[in-house]
Order: C-alpha cells, then sequence, then structure tokens
C-alpha cells in the first residue's frame, strides 16, 4: 500500500527526492521517491556517504519535491543543461 502511495504521489510531482549536487564531478543526482521528508532525511546521509566515497567533491543536498526526469544529470552525459526535472506546480 505505502509503494502505491508513494507512486501516486510521484505521479503528481508530489513525493519527497533527495538531490545532491556536486562540484567535482560536476553532477546532479536525484534519490526517491519518499513518502515524506523525514524519510528522505534519514535516507540522505548514506546517499552522501555513497558518493563521497566515490571520490565526488563539493556536495550540497536538499531534500524537495520534484519529479526527476533523469536521476543522474552530468556534463559528461550531454544532459547537464536540460536541467532533469519536469516543471511541478507546487504552492510551497
Amino acid at each position: 500500500m505505502k509503494e502505491f502511495l508513494i507512486s501516486l504521489l510521484n505521479v503528481f510531482g508530489l513525493a519527497w527526492w533527495v538531490e545532491i549536487k556536486t562540484s567535482t564531478p560536476r553532477c546532479i543526482y536525484y534519490f526517491g521517491p519518499f513518502l515524506s521528508t523525514q524519510e528522505a532525511e534519514s535516507a540522505k546521509a548514506g546517499y552522501v556517504e555513497d558518493i563521497e566515497n566515490e571520490g565526488a567533491e563539493g556536495v550540497s543536498v536538499s531534500i524537495q519535491r520534484c519529479k526527476p526526469v533523469t536521476l543522474t544529470v552530468a556534463d559528461d552525459l550531454g544532459k547537464f543543461g536540460e536541467g532533469g526535472l519536469w516543471p511541478v506546480l507546487s504552492g510551497q
């Protein structure tokens, strides 16, 4: 039941995602979807640790409601200028 609710929220861009940006390599990673900010918050440390273990530098993290088109957006993948997100209307 929980997976169905998360999927439904994600369809409408209302699910929560962990967005991690790195300066070297220049990438944006999306992890999720999550039902709540609390779930995303508790999972983010593991994602950051994995990315730092791969040698990434300049890591910044945010938790947001969004609908990623691509889960990894990077210069070398040729997609950095495309943004990687579907526009989501929000009352935030």
